[in-house]
């Protein structure tokens, strides 16, 4: 049988049909495909960061406080001070940081006839490096921990300790090891009052009629309750919380009060003692607390402006 001629035109239009049908089949599903991109480039976009805290600096510790309540904080034995004298007391020891911006620091020392008082400035600004976590949320973490490891009562006022050492405490005493109590109200080894046995005044403090911020009904940190035992504080900063120890040893006694409170991302630790090589003259608790916590309202204030 003769060949069928070639037609060139039908392989055109075979082939076009062919085309047309893949680009159909391809074209319907383009809106399909750009809406499946587009909602999947919604969900895999970032979440945004959380917010960072209040602050990005810190202020200068020792310069922070005002002379009045460093003053009223380390009383002297009436005796007056040399300017020389007063700015080495008075004006502090800065701590040795390797960030000013995130830590500082600063000491005080005053020495009397009395005994000893210390009292320490701790200021550290927390930064979260986890976008989903903020700054005050990594510093409330870490206030967390400090309150955990002082043991504050999640009730507020701590339970009172009985009067009487327990047994362990009295060894302990004999073999002229420290004995840390955490009640504020307890008394010395000799059963005395923190007032002494002839009702003077704490060793290395002044008389309430002298000072005025020993009195509790004058001084407005005084916890409303009148309770001295470690308790969390509700009105200072964000957080807060206040401890007490007493610590008697062979070579005297002292009385160790911390104050710690959380603002944004500022945490502050203020710690207070008073040294006695007396131990029937025990440190006054109420006149630490007090002093402390009037210093902590100040320097709550103070970085609030």
């Amino acid at each position: 049988m003769p060949r069928k001629p070639f037609v060139p035109g039908a392989a055109v239009v075979v082939a076009a049909a062919l085309a047309a049908g893949l680009t159909g089949c391809t074209g319907s599903s383009s809106p399909d495909s750009d809406a499946g991109d587009a909602k999947s480039g919604g969900a895999a976009t970032s979440s945004p960061a959380a917010e960072p805290g209040r602050y990005q600096t810190l202020p200068e510790a020792c310069g922070l406080p005002s002379r009045g309540v460093i003053r009223r904080m380390l009383p002297g034995d009436g005796q007056a001070l040399s300017d020389t004298e007063a700015q080495k007391v008075y004006g502090g020891q800065a701590d040795i940081t390797y960030d000013t911006d995130r830590r500082v620091g600063c000491r005080w020392t005053r020495e009397t006839t009395a005994g000893t008082r210390h009292l320490g400035l701790d200021i550290q600004r927390v930064v979260s490096y986890d976008s989903t976590v903020s700054d005050d949320d990594k510093a409330q973490a870490l206030y967390g921990k400090k309150e955990l490891a002082a043991q504050i009562p999640s009730g507020g006022a701590g339970s009172p300790s009985p009067a009487a050492p327990s047994p362990s405490a009295s060894k302990s005493k004999e073999k002229g090891e420290g004995v840390v109590t955490n009640d504020a109200t307890d008394k010395s080894a000799t059963g005395k009052s923190p007032a002494g046995a002839k009702g003077k005044a704490p060793s290395g403090s002044p008389s309430q009629t002298s000072d005025p911020s020993t009195d509790p009904s004058t001084d407005p940190s005084t916890d409303p309750s009148g309770s001295t035992a470690p308790r969390v504080l509700d009105d200072l900063g964000d957080a807060a919380f206040l401890n007490d120890k007493l610590v008697t040893a062979d070579s005297g006694v002292h009385r160790d009060v911390t104050v710690v409170f959380r603002t944004s991302n500022v945490i502050v630790k203020i710690t207070y003692d008073q040294w006695s090589t007396d131990k029937t003259m025990l440190p006054d608790s109420q006149e630490l607390q007090d002093k402390a916590r009037s210093l902590a309202t100040e320097l709550s204030d103070s970085l609030s402006e």
